[in-house]
């Protein structure tokens, strides 16, 4: 069983910057965040290898967003920079095994996933 907890999220202006964390991604997981707007399906953001190698992100994040794992502390990390409003949205941690990377960004590859963090950017 794999128990994530997510933090980080708040409210901020448009050009501002949060960083979120998971707690519970241990080293051997393939994780990935993932958000949802009310109304929205659920979208990809951003995935990582075990180990930390070969991250992939959505075209909408892509040179904003950067993801990272500590393996020492089996945390994962997504640093958010020049937050748009349309980023506002809940974020959530998801686990899956080293295939789901291969499949990169779809939700159905990822089998455990946290209660998420609320992330609102105002204009």
């Amino acid at each position: 069983q794999v128990h994530l907890v997510e933090s980080g999220g708040g409210s901020v202006q448009a050009g501002g910057s949060l960083r979120l964390a998971c707690a519970g991604a241990e080293y051997y997981w393939c994780m990935a965040w993932f958000r949802q707007a009310p109304g929205n399906e659920r979208e990809g953001v951003a995935a990582i290898y075990p180990g930390g190698g070969s991250p992939s992100y959505a075209d909408s994040v892509k040179g904003r967003f950067t993801i990272t794992r500590d393996s020492a502390t089996n945390t994962l990390y997504l640093e958010m920079n020049s937050l748009k409003p349309e980023d506002t949205a809940m974020y959530s941690c998801a686990a899956g095994p080293g295939s789901a990377c291969v499949q990169g960004l779809r939700a159905a590859g990822y089998i455990y996933w946290g209660q998420g963090t609320q992330v609102t950017v105002s204009s």
